[in-house]
């Protein structure tokens, strides 16, 4: 296993020597000790690598990751996982705002709380976070999915596209164009899967969630709804 420890080595160096993995080198598992809140670590990983972080990290960690798999041993900060494209990024505490923002695909697990704006944008990512979100999580999600297990904050969904909501908690209130809808077996499968897929046993019951989506009054603009764009 390589072990990079960020007191001796520098974020660049770091991340270059990730840059060049996919050539059939250096793959495998790799740990990355003292990160100490740094930003940007981790980002751009196109390999299918293991990399265990072991301590809080900055802004944008993981971004636009591709196949590895990130642990991180601690806090994110802001945008943990944005644009992220394939693979799993899992943050063992909580995460700061925009969590996965703009993620095309992929999963993120996230064993505390999201801040405000989790899953902004979201456009295939599945998102599944242990505790609470914070308000207008999910604004403007074009697909995929978000489960939470605790509460959500307000605005919930705000001028959401597809994507789906899963909540088993409290919603503050929904955002512009975001309504409850029928949680069918089809979504129940999701859900489970998703559910499996993080960890989470089968106590935790589908049938416990609420299902969030897009009243479709917004795809078009109508001078009535004006207020509301």
């Amino acid at each position: 296993m390589p072990i990079l420890d960020l007191a001796t080595t520098s974020r660049r160096d770091l991340n270059a020597r990730l840059h060049g993995l996919g050539t059939g080198r250096d793959e495998g598992d790799w740990r990355v000790l003292n990160p100490a809140g740094q930003h940007a670590l981790a980002v751009g990983i196109d390999a299918p690598v293991t990399v265990r972080i072991a301590g809080p990290v900055g802004y944008y960690c993981a971004g636009m990751n591709q196949q590895a798999t990130v642990i991180i041993e601690g806090n994110a900060g802001v945008g943990v996982a944005e644009n992220m494209m394939s693979g799993t990024v899992h943050v063992k505490g909580d995460a700061s705002q925009a969590a996965g923002a703009t993620a095309h695909g992929g999963l993120l697990i996230i064993d505390g709380n999201a801040s405000a704006r989790c899953g902004i944008s979201m456009k295939g990512v599945a998102i599944l976070v242990k505790g609470s979100i914070g308000p207008m999580s999910a604004f403007m999600a074009q697909s995929g999915s978000l489960v939470v297990l605790g509460d959500s904050g307000g605005a919930l969904g705000d001028s959401i596209y597809e994507a789906h909501l899963y909540v088993r908690g409290q919603v503050g209130s929904l955002g512009a164009d975001c309504c409850e809808k029928p949680l069918r077996d089809q979504h129940k499968q999701e859900l489970r899967a998703l559910l499996d897929a993080a960890g989470i046993d089968a106590s935790v019951k589908v049938e416990h969630f609420k299902r969030y989506g897009s009243a479709r009054t917004l795809y078009n603009f109508h001078i009535d709804n004006a207020g509301a764009y």
